[in-house]
């Protein structure tokens, strides 16, 4: 009796020790990251049983047991629990069976999660085990190198916690399944993949691939209703490296996030199970690979966002740090201008119109002379010389190259698995980047950036997801692979262009494998409208497609010239016949940090005009980092009344920056509340219009000051806040 209880005496002081250490990483943070550097760092601590990831703003806890299982996720910031169940930390199915990898099994409740039951559940007997784990600092997923004007110019930090497991299946033998999780200095952010190395001696296939699986909080709960009626998880936000659509948009474009049904959780409110809190992240057509001895996999890459707010704003500033830290390529934004050029003078007079402006780069649009695909002697050394030419005056030279939208042959197109005959791609006929023709485009463009120089590639219809049933492309086996293996390669060619200084426009979601920046979001035709209408559509679309992308991020348009039909009334030429219309263009993209394509054959045709963009872009580039800076949206221009934003960046000195616009066609005095709790400020700012006399505000409770302005009909005014 006396060993008995001193046995569950030292059992509960053990219990409660491994409580009390975990406790000490529990405490809330009382800064907010998003406006106060962070400077607690990523640790991986391991305290007896347990492997803890933590940076004071989120900690995830692994129990080293029967097998290692994640049993706590918790938001720091708001002490949110993500978990109610443990789950395996990865799945892949081989050979058409699948294989839990870690995790345990036994949890009875899945409402909640005790860590006291943790001791009590079992191994799976053909799961992956856990061996060991290493831990290292992050390695840079690209070595960039930026040629460009560039907002943040370092690589994130933190630590890497890799986890290795071996199968248990004697069919497995020799299969090697890494789990690898990054935790970032100063974001609530955990980036997780896996690895997969066939050591055996015979081909194995991989037909599924779940990098991640979260048993989750449910968001609501409803005693009637299907998966699709509810809220998903809203404390958790997910972006892979899989993602396509030409939506301008990750949530649409993503072909990777699976919320579904947990048929474990037997005590949830749903009468049929059916609340959708289990998530799993997997390509769905993907990878159905053939993995050969000595082979590597990688999964996607899942970044992990923990969020601590409904508010639309406070999410997109959250979103749009990750991207500045995790892929600081993007935060590069270059003045282009986008040319239309029919011989090399017209190149050679917009290099020069760009150099006497403060123009950066020209970007030989669609329809110009250029032809990347050409890679013959005598079309390199013609680009090469005007590669030199452009940088002797500082300017960046680049060009466009259509890959997806086109047909090439039967031979190279994709083949539709309904037909077996090409066809039923995205665009109707597209190529195959597997095919003999796909292969060639991209050594081609690699050739070309190599030896010219260009510095700029503008990638019209890169590969937006199509399968190919071809079991002749060298580039992919058949059907059950063809849509990895094209995106392996349209992702490594833009890896390889990035670390090679190359700058990339690309209108599909490929910014984590190394692309800079995507369309805003809009509809070309509308540019076929009147100027006046332009100007109102154009500033909706920069508050639209700026709420979860930077500025940097985004690109919009002005056609100078004639762009999808349209009168005189749509386009600027004769530009110094429309100045007014001009400038209001470019200060109301420039005020947003958002570079348009300013299409056509110059930029100025006058010294009026000359002088008139040279001052804007200087304007621009006297105030260029705090333009660059976040965004908030104050409100959508609806040609009614005023519309503009703030730009807020607590680390400058102009920790702020109103944009306002008057589209009426009257005089307009208002007084509006500007919100300014995200420039760090607290008590008083000081803020000038324009190049006026500063005047110091006191702030409100809300850290709000209240400005007053006039605004010219149809004209526009701005503020710096210090």
């Amino acid at each position: 009796m006396k060993h008995f209880l001193f046995a569950l005496t030292l059992f509960s002081i053990n219990q409660l020790f491994a409580q009390n250490t975990l406790a000490r990483y529990d405490k809330l943070t009382s800064t907010d990251w998003l406006v106060t550097p962070f400077s607690q760092k990523a640790e991986v601590i391991v305290e007896g049983k347990n492997i803890i990831l933590y940076n004071g703003l989120v900690k995830r806890v692994f129990r080293i047991g029967a097998n290692l299982a994640c049993f706590d996720y918790k938001n720091l910031s708001n002490g949110q629990q993500l978990l109610r169940a443990v789950k395996p930390e990865a799945k892949i199915s081989v050979d058409g069976v699948e294989y839990n990898v870690g995790g345990l099994l036994g949890q009875k409740e899945n409402a909640y999660l005790l860590p006291e039951w943790l001791d009590k559940l079992e191994l799976g007997k053909e799961d992956f085990v856990f061996q060991s784990h290493s831990v290292e600092a992050i390695k840079p997923s690209i070595n960039w190198k930026a040629n460009t004007w560039t907002l943040n110019k370092t690589q994130p930090t933190g630590k890497l916690l890799t986890c290795k497991y071996l199968a248990q299946a004697p069919a497995l033998s020799g299969l090697q399944v890494n789990v690898h999780y990054e935790l970032y200095d100063g974001l609530p952010l955990i980036v997780k993949w896996i690895s997969i190395e066939n050591k055996s001696t015979k081909d194995l296939k991989l037909n599924r691939v779940v990098n991640e699986v979260l048993a989750l909080v449910e968001e609501e709960s409803a005693v009637v209703g299907k998966p699709e009626e509810m809220k998903k998880q809203h404390g958790i936000y997910i972006e892979t490296n899989y993602a396509f659509n030409n939506a301008m948009r990750y949530d649409i474009s993503d072909q990777t996030t699976h919320w579904k049904t947990d048929a474990a959780y037997t005590s949830q409110v749903n009468y049929n199970y059916e609340t959708p809190c289990l998530l799993e992240i997997y390509p769905e057509k993907a990878p159905g690979i053939v993995l050969r001895p000595g082979e590597v996999f990688k999964s996607v890459r899942t970044h992990e966002l923990l969020m601590d707010s409904y508010d639309r704003q406070r999410r997109g500033l959250m979103i749009r740090k990750m991207y500045r830290a995790i892929a600081p390529w993007t935060t590069q934004n270059p003045i282009f201008m986008h040319l239309v050029s029919k011989n090399d003078q017209e190149v050679r007079n917009s290099i020069d119109q760009c150099a006497n402006t403060g123009y950066e780069a020209v970007i030989l649009s669609f329809g110009s002379h250029l032809n990347m695909e050409d890679t013959s002697a005598t079309n390199i050394q013609r680009w090469k010389e005007l590669a030199d030419y452009a940088h002797s005056k500082g300017i960046l030279l680049g060009g466009y190259a259509l890959f997806s939208s086109r047909r090439i042959s039967d031979a190279d197109d994709v083949v539709d698995p309904k037909t077996g005959k090409p066809g039923g791609a995205f665009f109707g006929n597209a190529p195959c980047f597997g095919s003999n023709w796909g292969l060639g485009f991209r050594d081609k463009i690699k050739t070309f950036f190599a030896k010219t120089g260009f510095d700029i590639w503008e990638n019209d219809g890169p590969y937006p997801g199509d399968v190919c049933a071809s079991t002749t492309h060298p580039g992919h086996t058949g059907l059950d692979d063809s849509q990895w293996r094209q995106m392996d390669i349209q992702k490594e060619l833009y890896r390889w262009l990035n670390e090679h200084g190359v700058y990339i426009n690309a209108p599909d979601w490929y910014f984590l494998d190394g692309t800079h920046k995507i369309a805003i979001g809009y509809r070309e035709v509308n540019f076929s409208l009147s100027r006046e209408q332009q100007r109102i559509l154009n500033r909706q679309n920069i508050h639209d497609g700026t709420i979860e992308k930077t500025g940097s991020m985004s690109w919009g348009f002005v056609p100078l010239t004639r762009y999808q039909g349209g009168g005189p009334e749509a386009i600027l030429e004769p530009l110094s016949e429309h100045l007014r219309d001009y400038e209001q263009l470019m200060v109301q993209y420039y005020g947003a940090g958002v570079q348009a394509c300013y299409r056509g054959p110059r930029l100025y045709d006058s010294e009026a005009t000359r002088a008139m963009v040279a001052r804007t872009i200087s304007w621009y580039k006297k105030y260029r980092e705090i333009l660059n800076a976040d965004m908030i949206h104050l409100r959508r221009a609806d040609g009614r009344d005023w519309d503009g934003f703030i730009h807020v960046n607590p680390l400058l000195k102009q920790k702020g920056f109103v944009m306002l616009y008057n589209p009426t066609k009257e005089k307009m005095t208002r007084t509006i509340k500007v919100p300014l709790y995200y420039t760090g400020l607290t008590s008083t700012a000081t803020i000038k219009e324009k190049d006026g006399a500063p005047k110091k505000y006191v702030l409100n409770r809300n850290y709000e000051v209240e400005l007053t302005f006039s605004i010219e009909p149809e004209g526009y005014t701005w503020f710096v806040i210090e």
